[in-house]
């Protein structure tokens, strides 16, 4: 590793603090009147602008501080994307406490846990998750003030919470004349729980400096492109990795803002992105495959729709082809995690790309994409040596820089890094130029005779086919090869293909010994809180299913 060294010369600049607490400042000051639309939990559509949310920022972060909120102090939101929820990530962060985002899809055990090893003091809570948090509310051991995000005239006549609290009360009874803050650019911003498959979550605590560089790296033009002229709607849930820095990167560029609630299925999202005119989003492929239908079945088109950014799962050729090709829609593949706060590649073409042809440059998107400047990353054999970026060669990916962990929140799983890198789980490959494809996770990966195969390319592949709506590729025991994939398959709607057809469908595409022993088909894939398909359930599921 390289040594830190001081030099006999320094600079002689201001020295400002990155803290999070300036991006809402800056949005206020320079792009006041730039509109946040949110459809609410209560069905209504509200608006308001960047200068009405800094100001009630600085009221919650005044009520917070009356409820005995101090620096470091956690507190928790289980909440949609919405004006009160960007409110807390700018208040809770800006006030020196740390904002605990917790996804409210999992299990009411598992956010009772999650609340506990945080330690966190204060929830705030939408009104959908009024009976998840009644079942835990007992259990949350350090919690001293639940606080629904409502209006007075919502709130419930009982509930088993003591004391609950209402919001736009609680903020009402205080100031908006409110001083950030100043303080080291290094503590505690924001705690984000990984959603592993297996044993429980771990937290990865960021800092303002961390998050503050993420924004400006997202916001970047060969990153995610943000600028003043967007209306941006991040699907992707505030919940899930802090809707992957948007709340931060929109602001600090002053663009409008459109929050979708909790109303995400395809119908709703489409006359949202039409009635307020959105040109650019970001969300999961599931989320996608849900508007696209809507679209596609009822013949629609999009007005202004014209940027998505898809990640939190390797987006599909076809979905991709659809996008860019059907509608016009340009497509950046990102790829991240929880641990990397969570951006650390995005897709894109370069100069040189240009002159290649159609089929050419879509290989090239449909990689996750070159690293964005702040990561570095490098992939390993078995026993660690780095392999060649040639486009064949994969490894383990590791990766390193500025907004990645260096450990897990109070230490939980021990020492992460290696030699200052760390492991992503991931198996990847990077070509000549850069760019990184992954081809599986570690876990999921199938060693069929001693070679692996990469499951990823097969469910594309798959998913190519014009009956199959989504498929998982998983690897089952085999007695002689010790496992080999094998397909599980929802078919569209309407819509069937046999074993043979699909098998059949491989054929020329694939090497012929990466041919999938057998396809099941299903109604519906097990699908994790992120949206990310689990299987770890399929291979339960299906572990005595005979390949012999």
């Amino acid at each position: 590793m390289s040594v830190f060294q001081v030099s006999p010369v320094m600079g002689q600049m201001m020295h400002q603090p990155l803290l999070i607490s300036t991006i809402i400042e800056f949005a206020a000051r320079h792009h006041g009147d730039s509109e946040i639309v949110s459809r609410r939990v209560e069905g209504d559509m509200h608006r308001y602008n960047y200068r009405d949310c800094h100001q009630r920022a600085r009221r919650l972060a005044n009520a917070l501080h009356g409820l005995g909120v101090g620096m470091g102090d956690r507190v928790a939101t289980l909440a949609w994307n919405g004006y009160r929820h960007l409110e807390a990530y700018y208040a809770v962060s800006g006030s020196g406490a740390v904002l605990h985002t917790i996804n409210p899809r999992l299990f009411p055990d598992q956010i009772a846990y999650i609340s506990n090893h945080a330690e966190d003091q204060v929830l705030l809570f939408d009104l959908t998750f009024l009976p998840v948090v009644e079942k835990i509310a007992a259990s949350c051991q350090f919690v001293r003030h639940f606080v629904l995000l409502c209006d007075r005239d919502r709130m419930p006549d009982t509930t088993g919470i003591p004391d609950l609290l209402c919001y736009e009360d609680l903020i009402a009874t205080h100031s908006d004349q409110y001083e950030w803050p100043l303080f080291d650019e290094n503590a505690a911003a924001t705690l984000c729980y990984t959603s592993g498959t297996t044993g429980n979550p771990k937290g990865a605590l960021y800092s303002h400096r961390s998050t503050v560089l993420h924004a400006y790296a997202a916001a970047l033009p060969s990153s995610l492109n943000v600028c003043a002229s967007d209306t941006v709607l991040p699907v992707v849930p505030m919940f899930h990795v802090n809707a992957w820095g948007l709340p931060y990167a929109v602001p600090l560029c002053g663009a409008r803002l459109v929050f979708p609630g909790a109303a995400l299925d395809g119908k709703s999202l489409y006359e949202l992105f039409e009635a307020e005119k959105v040109t650019f989003s970001a969300g999961v492929p599931t989320v996608w495959l849900g508007l696209l239908n809507h679209v596609l079945q009822n013949k629609l088109r999009f007005s202004t729709f014209r940027r998505t950014v898809i990640g939190g799962a390797a987006c599909p050729p076809a979905m991709m082809d659809t996008l860019i090709d059907q509608f016009g829609v340009e497509v950046i593949h990102a790829w991240g995690m929880t641990e990397m706060s969570p951006l650390g590649t995005t897709g894109g073409l370069q100069a040189k790309h240009l002159a290649l042809p159609r089929d050419a440059q879509r290989k090239i998107l449909q990689k996750q994409g070159h690293a964005i400047y702040g990561v570095d990353m490098k992939i390993v054999d078995d026993e660690g040596k780095e392999l060649p970026w040639d486009g064949a060669s994969y490894g383990h990916l590791l990766v390193k820089g500025p907004w990645i962990i260096a450990s897990y929140y109070k230490d939980e799983g021990g020492e992460v890094l290696r030699d200052g890198w760390f492991p992503t789980g991931d198996v990847a490959t990077i070509d000549a130029d850069g760019y990184m494809q992954i081809t599986d996770r570690s876990k999921d990966v199938i060693k069929s005779g001693g070679e692996w195969i990469g499951t990823i390319d097969l469910e594309n592949l798959a998913m190519a086919h014009p009956a199959v709506l989504q498929a998982a590729c998983i690897g089952l025991f085999h007695p002689k090869w010790d496992e080999r994939p094998v397909l599980v398959v929802v078919q569209r709607p309407g819509m069937t293909v046999s074993r043979a057809e699909l098998l059949q469908f491989f054929d020329g595409k694939i090497a012929k010994w990466w041919t999938p022993d057998d396809v099941l088909f299903v109604d519906a894939l097990p699908m994790g809180a992120t949206g990310k398909i689990q299987k770890n359930k399929l291979r339960e599921q299906f572990k005595g299913h005979s390949l012999v």
